[in-house]
């Protein structure tokens, strides 16, 4: 089946705000529900992985167009935000993430 094929059955089929792995670690896709008149969607969520490959956190940066994906990607890069990162690093104590059961994988 289609990569293609298998989205439209995806969006068709899965349950509201239901998550699915990739092959890309870090990358899933969510079905998200209808809401105030829009249609039911697909978005990717971009969201961290621990060694079994399970989100290490709740909710990820969420991207539900091409162009919405382009604006986070030129937040993403600006040097402020790395430094803004490494300074948030100084001050936070280290933290360890829990380990999940891995999931069901999609194909990308």
């Amino acid at each position: 089946m289609a990569p293609d094929e298998r989205l439209a059955q995806f969006l068709k089929n899965g349950k509201d705000w239901e998550r699915k792995a990739t092959s890309v670690p870090g990358v899933f896709l969510i079905k998200l529900p209808q809401f105030k008149g829009r249609a039911p969607s697909l978005a990717i969520e971009v969201n961290p992985v621990d060694a079994s490959g399970a989100a290490t956190k709740k909710r990820g940066i969420v991207i539900r167009s091409a162009p919405e994906l382009e604006e986070i990607t030129k937040l993403l890069i600006n040097p402020k935000l790395e430094q803004l990162a490494h300074s948030i690093d100084e001050v936070n104590p280290e933290r360890k993430p829990a380990v999940k059961a891995g999931e069901d994988v999609f194909e990308i």
